[in-house]
């Protein structure tokens, strides 16, 4: 198939209530995947060979705290034989952030997931290794979260120059 409209249709006929709803814009099509379907859509996607999705292109996700369900991850997939591109979106609550890994299906997830666990604290259920990779392993908190604090530092003009001096770190002989 070389229509992206068709795809997401024959995936909906598949996939029935699984697949929560089908978002166009701009003439591009996102769909609305159940989280526990995801490693099967995808498998879908990949295999089918009307679909050809081969090339998992990005995951990441999106913090849209104070709401719930709070986090949506979200999956660009990419054709390369019909060069078309579909996204799928999955919503997951606040409340202990988990979803099924699709490393099993797409093996580059392996690094997308991590970030996206380090960065925004969301589990990937069955990834083979699943720790931060961009923080350090100690670190607290997951800084692209909303609710995350900001931290700063104080910027240094003419007018402020001495007080903020006294603060710094310099190096003593």
């Amino acid at each position: 198939m070389d229509d992206v409209k068709a795809i997401a249709d024959l995936v909906k006929k598949e996939f029935g209530e699984k697949i929560l709803s089908i978002d166009e814009f701009r003439g591009e099509f996102n769909l609305s995947v159940d989280a526990d379907s995801i490693s099967q859509v995808c498998q879908f996607l990949r295999d089918n060979p009307d679909t050809k999705f081969n090339f998992l292109a990005a995951l990441t996700a999106v913090d849209f705290w104070p709401e719930e369900p709070r986090f949506r991850v979200v999956y660009e997939l990419y054709s390369q034989e019909n060069m078309l591109n579909l996204g799928l979106r999955v919503l997951v609550p606040g409340e202990d952030p988990n979803i099924p890994s699709i490393e099993s299906v797409y093996p580059n997830a392996n690094w997308h997931e991590r970030e996206v666990y380090d960065m925004f604290g969301i589990t990937f259920e069955g990834h083979s290794d699943l720790r931060r990779i961009l923080m350090p392993h100690d670190w607290e908190g997951h800084p692209l979260r909303k609710d995350y604090p900001l931290g700063y530092e104080e910027v240094q003009f003419s007018f402020n120059f001495d007080e903020i001096d006294q603060r710094k770190r310099y190096a003593r002989e």
